[in-house]
This record gives C-alpha cells, structure tokens and sequence, in this order.
C-alpha cells in the first residue's frame, strides 16, 4: 500500500508571513497541533503549537510575530508513492507521528500520520511505529 491511499489530501497550511495568531487560531479551528508552512506551493517548513509557545511567546514574539521566525525549517518528509510500511518505519526511526507528503515534483500534496496508518493496517506496524517514537530520546527531548 501507497502513502496516497492513506494520507490526508486536504491541509491547512500557512505561510512564513503569516502571524503566530493566524496560525494558532487555525490550528485551534482543527483541533491540531502542526501546520505545513508553504511558499509558493513548496514545503519550507513547519509550525507547531510547541514552536509558537517555546520560540514565539516565549521569546517575547507576540501574536503579530511571523511564523518564518519560530517554525521548524528542517523538515522530514515522504512522497506519496512510497510504501506505507517503509514510511511506518521511519516514523518510527526519527520519532514523529506524522509526515509532509510529497509528490516527486517536491510539492505538497498531504500529510501522514500514524492514525493514518493505523487505520490503514491491521498487521502492528503501526504499534511499531509508535513504540518507537515512544522511545526515550529524539529531536525534541527535554534534558
């Protein structure tokens, strides 16, 4: 099975101009914690509710502050025709719940997360996917 036939097609995104409020209350209308930051239909980022209270609030940017200043500018993703399972395995690997999804022509066409996956497969590997992102350690631990 294909990364398309799981993923979201339809996402918010936002720009790096955009303000941290305009993307904190999108994600509030979701109910979400992450939005893809576009230019020009190109992936050149992320934002998360972490990165607006951590890099944006917390350091003093108030609710006009641009989202190109706090979000997250290196970022994994897949492309939409790669194997679920090898995608499930990176996920786990790097230890993310969820992935940009690309087409080859590196334009954004979804995102993936592990429910996705869990819903596409009945087999565990999204159990394996989550133990590992569930592993101590990662891009984001707190020392």
């Amino acid at each position: 099975m294909k990364v398309a036939d799981a993923m979201t097609p339809d996402v918010q995104l936002c720009t790096p101009d955009d303000t941290l409020k305009d993307a904190a209350q999108a994600m509030a209308a979701l109910g979400v914690g992450l939005l893809p930051v576009t230019d020009n239909e190109r992936l050149v980022g992320m934002i998360s509710d972490r990165d607006i209270a951590i890099r944006g609030i917390g350091m003093g940017r108030g609710p006009e502050g641009r989202v190109g200043d706090v979000m997250t500018a290196e970022v994994r993703y897949c492309y939409d025709d790669q194997d679920i399972d090898e995608v499930s395995a990176i996920m786990g690997d790097i230890q993310v719940r969820r992935l940009p999804v690309l087409n080859r022509s590196k334009r954004l066409v979804g995102i993936i997360s592990l429910g996705d996956v869990a819903l596409m497969q009945i087999d565990g590997r999204a159990a394996a996917a989550l133990s590992g992102i569930s592993r101590p350690g990662g891009q984001h631990v707190q020392i």
